[in-house]
């Protein structure tokens, strides 16, 4: 899917902004309102406030990567410049991972709001005891995940056709939403009701940031900086596009986290004995239901397709390119990153999304909760590189021409990095030990294609990465003997868990920036695609130096 050099011309600033407003209004704003009242309570509200400065923080970082290197799906290429081509297949397995599963959990969503409709096949869609997908929701979840993914089949520049015009209509439904459920009865006595502002404790709100989709619907900056390569101006649009569109997002979902705690009547609250028992199969469109304000449930069921299709424009390209990089590392078969002559699309790599989806649908695809609690650490994982890769760059690239330069890098990085453990230890176990699994099981495949390519030192290549599988085998210890608040044993106590994981987190960051530059010093990361004036690194560049064919995505 070229977006290159020769296709910026159609991608300008507001294009841009509107990529990431729309990829930011997918199912998030659907679901993780109601989700995360359900777990904190009206403290939910300032979880979406730690959400936002977190993603915010990471955001940052990889707007000074995404600047300095501007490559469409660059989130799957900075680990391979930063540290060399084994934790770059690492790192990019992990965004590839986190972004390609973005693709189904949007036709999960649109199917929970379909057993809304009145017709008696479409409320069979979901059980309503376990809350999770019959076989016919399975089916056609199946069917939307297909039709969705066709958007992006025929043709590149539907993504920035398309995507602005679908952002502007799902952007005005939350909003109209906002505005009937206040004008409806807003009730500020649920805000202290039933156990107070924060009934569940604040261990709690640090688990829906991860587990109830707040992470989850935040994420759409990586479709700014993964396609941010493809605007006029990389390094003046990516830091404002990120900008805009985390800040609009952050007001958005406040208004929309609102206006739900206030909306629900409180009769029905105490009838379900607090927040953990208000559960909708469809948030916004039941709550609207309940109140009788039969034009916003029409509404919201529309916008249930309106909001899928618009993100999953920007996930399928962004995917596409997760698999066009890694398939330009030598990690993924070469034919992946072939991209269509007449239609720009990079056709095997958009199957190799879609089976994948569909593997993601029918095994852990039951539910939109399920789904996204997965996903959000994922997504975490996928955000350990940006931080690292600027220390790392300050160090080596000094040179480096940087349009966006983080300011007190020294300081925002490690605790950045931080942030981030802190997040993915939130997710509470077993999810982080399964996401850390998923991620590991890149290592031996990294071992295996390095092999047949004839390379025998694989000591030397693996060095720069084994900070990376120590920090996943320490954080799923950590997760596995933690607070029972975050689904640990309790071996470790409360309070003692969080500070170990941030203070061990910055000593995995040092150790991950002294990694990146000694692989610097042993020539792992290959020829500078700015400062050398050639072509991304790729690793049969580094394992079969004379082999230095250019990216097809550059």
């Amino acid at each position: 899917m070229d977006m290159s050099a020769g296709n910026r011309k159609g991608i300008g600033l507001f294009a841009l902004i509107m990529i990431g407003i729309g990829s930011i209004f997918g199912s998030g704003w659907l679901f993780g309102a109601g989700a995360a009242a359900q777990v904190a309570g009206p403290a939910a509200l300032v979880a979406w406030v730690i959400g936002a400065v977190f993603i915010g923080m990471i955001a940052m970082s990889y707007a000074e990567v995404g600047s300095a290197y501007p490559i469409p799906g660059g989130m799957a290429r900075y680990g391979h410049l930063s540290h060399g081509p084994v934790l770059g297949f690492l790192t990019g397995w992990a965004v590839w991972i986190a972004v390609a599963s973005l693709i189904p959990i949007e036709s999960i969503a649109a199917t929970q709001y379909m057993s809304s409709w009145s017709f008696g096949w479409a409320q069979g869609l979901v059980d309503p005891a376990t809350h999770h997908l019959t076989t016919a929701g399975m089916g056609v979840a199946l069917l939307l995940t297909f039709a969705l993914w066709l958007t992006c089949y025929w043709s590149v520049q539907l993504l920035a056709r398309a995507n602005t015009v679908l952002t502007l209509v799902k952007f005005a439904i939350p909003v109209l939403a906002v505005a009937a459920l206040a004008a409806s009865g807003f009730h500020t006595s649920n805000f202290t009701a039933q156990g107070g502002f924060a009934p569940y404790g604040w261990p709690a709100v640090l688990t829906a940031v991860t587990t109830c989709g707040v992470v989850f619907a935040f994420n759409g900056f990586q479709a700014v900086v993964n396609l941010g390569g493809a605007a006029k101006n990389p390094g003046r649009a990516i830091p404002i596009a990120l900008v805009g569109a985390l800040s609009l997002g952050l007001v958005i979902y406040l208004a929309l986290q609102a206006a739900y705690l206030g909306a629900v009547p409180p009769e029905q609250l105490a009838r379900a004995g607090g927040w953990q028992g208000v559960n909708f199969n469809s948030p916004f469109a039941d709550l609207a239901k309940v109140l009788m304000l039969h034009w916003v449930v029409t509404m919201l069921q529309f916008g249930a397709f309106i909001s899928p299709a618009g993100s999953n424009i920007a996930n399928v390209a962004s995917a596409a390119y997760m698999v066009q990089n890694l398939a330009e590392t030598g990690f993924f078969p070469k034919k992946l990153a072939a991209v269509h002559p007449r239609y720009g699309t990079a056709r095997p790599a958009m199957w190799l999304n879609l089976g994948f989806s569909v593997l993601l649908l029918v095994t852990v695809g039951h539910s939109w909760n399920a789904l996204a609690s997965v996903i959000s650490a994922a997504m975490v994982i996928s955000y350990l590189i940006g931080p690292i890769a600027v220390g790392v760059f300050r160090q080596t690239k000094p040179d480096l021409p940087r349009p966006f330069r983080l300011p007190a890098a020294k300081v925002l990085c490690p605790l950045t990095f931080a942030f981030a453990a802190c997040a993915l230890y939130w997710s509470k176990w077993p999810d982080t030990g399964k996401v850390a699994l998923l991620t590991l099981i890149a290592a031996p495949v990294a071992a295996v294609v390095l092999r047949c390519r004839g390379e025998r030192n694989l000591r030397r290549h693996f060095a720069p990465a084994w900070w990376l599988v120590g920090f996943l085998v320490w954080m799923s210890v950590l997760s596995a003997l933690g607070s029972p608040d975050f689904g640990g044993h309790g071996v470790v106590p409360g309070g003692l868990d969080i500070a170990l994981v941030a203070l061990s987190a910055v000593a995995f960051y040092y150790w991950a920036v002294r990694a990146g530059v000694l692989a610097h010093r042993a020539g792992l990361p290959g020829p500078d695609p700015v400062l050398d004036g050639g072509t991304a690194p790729t690793a049969s560049s580094v394992v079969v130096p004379e082999d230095s064919r250019p990216m097809a995505s550059v």
